[in-house]
């Protein structure tokens, strides 16, 4: 066994034990029993801690011997640096720490579910105070030469940074508002035959189907319930991805689905025989996003989609859809209309929820704002950008997961994963010219297998700028979004571009 093949072996052990804490945290918010949060978060925490022992004791001396062989394959070399510099930024953390915050979100995770539901964002507080103190810590043991935010990016989008984020959003804003008052301007789209009561049974089984139909392979992945939906990956042949149901609106089951599935995709797509390696591992999250994203709306909103399932939705919901044609249904999934929820909203208001997250974020981690005052941040941030009014914590800065996990700095890939959708998608579209026809019969394969050479298969041995160049012939560039937006929301309401 050579020095690379050792460093292998290491690398697949730890990611079984990664993978062990990924089915104990499915489990903790699918199944686990509420009175077992305090012992399953004491065991998170040993295992986070193994794994990060192994990381620097243990593999460091493999990774500096297979650092030192004399000609390494392009496929090590590729490898290893991307290794290197993962060691980079995991040596620079204690054990104690990766321990401390294990615990700290795991206990989080669960005053959340109650918080929300009972719209108190005290219940919540003290412990996203301890998850923030956890972070700036960790800022200063990772280090920064900008912004102390940028160390937390890091870890979901390498090497990007909140000025690059700031200056990527700021023209977008007014260029999306641009669009949007078109939008207003436009009569607006009827969407109110949807607004009938659909069992949840009915919902889930027809999600089901489509993601199937999609290319989700079901005898390597399940569908459940959850508070927020997701998906999560232990190894290419178990990717599971979960759902919510509301019973008056297909949408919000049907369209979370689609987007975990997506994701699911994208791990299932990963090359199994590189498993534990960066080769086997997705890219980063916002490419992780452009996956969820561009089957969500690009193509699961898409007419040709729309047009293939109509007459099947017709017939599973006659009460919503008799005498209705697929271009009603295909403009009432795009209506666009400020909402206060994220992931219900519209394709085009979405990312000023995703932006006032982002500068929250930067400010809390900057030390310009206090836990205590998120809430009413958060409602003057909805104010300014959507124009409504936040009723309740519960529909406010209590409704997304993620600070829970600790994973601030993860808001901003899902615009910059909504980018690289478009931009994706507009090359897919020049090597399979008849994609929407494609779609229109029900034929989903020749997108999803060129995702899985184009973007899957490359696994994390390039950055994201890097996949995209090597796909695209260019880094990103938000006018593929634009365009697409013009086109898609042109054809809903009727407008054309000025």
């Amino acid at each position: 066994m050579n020095e690379f093949e050792q460093l292998n072996r290491k690398m697949k052990e730890i990611a079984d034990i990664h993978a062990a804490v990924s089915l104990m945290s499915w489990d903790q918010e699918v199944m686990m029993p509420q009175g077992g949060a305090r012992m399953r978060a004491r065991q998170i925490s040993t295992l986070h801690g193994l794994a990060h022992h192994k990381l620097i004791h243990e593999l460091g001396p493999l990774l500096e011997s297979a650092q030192s062989v004399d000609s390494p394959s392009d496929f090590e070399r590729l490898n290893l640096k991307e290794i290197s510099r993962g060691m980079k930024r995991w040596t620079r953390i204690p054990n104690d720490h990766v321990m401390e915050m294990s615990r700290a979100t795991s206990e989080a995770l669960q005053a959340w579910v109650q918080a929300r539901k009972e719209s108190d964002f005290s219940l919540f507080e003290p412990h996203l105070q301890k998850i923030v103190e956890l972070k700036l810590r960790e800022t200063e043991y990772l280090g920064f030469e900008e912004n102390p935010y940028d160390a937390l990016i890091d870890e979901y989008e390498p090497g990007m940074k909140a000025s690059t984020l700031e200056a990527i959003f700021t023209p977008f804003k007014e260029r999306l508002g641009t669009l949007l008052e078109a939008v207003r301007q436009a009569p607006q789209v009827d969407d109110s035959f949807l607004d009938q009561p659909i069992p949840a049974e009915s919902q889930l089984a027809f999600g089901k189907e489509v993601v199937a139909r999609l290319g989700y392979a079901m005898e390597h992945g399940r569908q459940d319930l959850s508070a927020h939906p997701f998906s999560i990956g232990f190894h290419p042949e178990d990717v599971r991805i979960t759902t919510m149901v509301r019973e008056n609106d297909l949408r919000e089951m049907l369209y979370s689905s689609i987007h975990e599935a997506g994701h699911a995709m994208y791990e299932q797509g990963l090359n199994l025989d590189h498993y534990g390696l960066p080769a086997g591992e997705y890219c980063s999250l916002s490419i992780h996003e452009s996956q969820s994203r561009l089957w969500e709306n690009n193509v699961g909103r898409g007419a040709a989609f729309i047009g293939h399932f109509f007459s099947q939705m017709q017939a599973l919901y006659p009460d919503n859809l008799a005498g209705r044609s697929a271009d009603d249904l295909f403009r009432a999934v795009n209506r666009v209309e400020p909402g206060l929820i994220r992931i219900s909203a519209d394709e085009l208001t979405y990312h000023f929820h995703v932006i006032l997250r982002f500068e929250i974020e930067n400010a809390l981690i900057n030390r310009e704002v206090k836990v205590s005052e998120l809430p009413d941040l958060w409602n003057a941030k909805v104010k300014s950008y959507l124009g409504l009014d936040v009723p309740d914590n519960a529909r406010g800065v209590l409704q997304d997961i993620h600070w829970s996990h600790g994973s601030i700095g993860y808001f901003p890939t899902y615009s910059l994963g909504s980018f690289y959708a478009a931009q994706l998608m507009h090359f897919a579209r020049q090597h399979h010219p008849d994609l929407d026809a494609q779609f229109l019969s029900g034929d989903f394969s020749a997108l999803k297998s060129w995702l899985n050479a184009q973007v899957h298969g490359r696994g994390r041995l390039y950055n994201s700028e890097e996949l995209c160049t090597m796909v695209t012939g260019e880094p990103l560039n938000v006018n593929y979004f634009i365009d697409y937006a013009w086109e898609k929301f042109g054809r809903v309401y009727g407008i054309a571009r000025a």
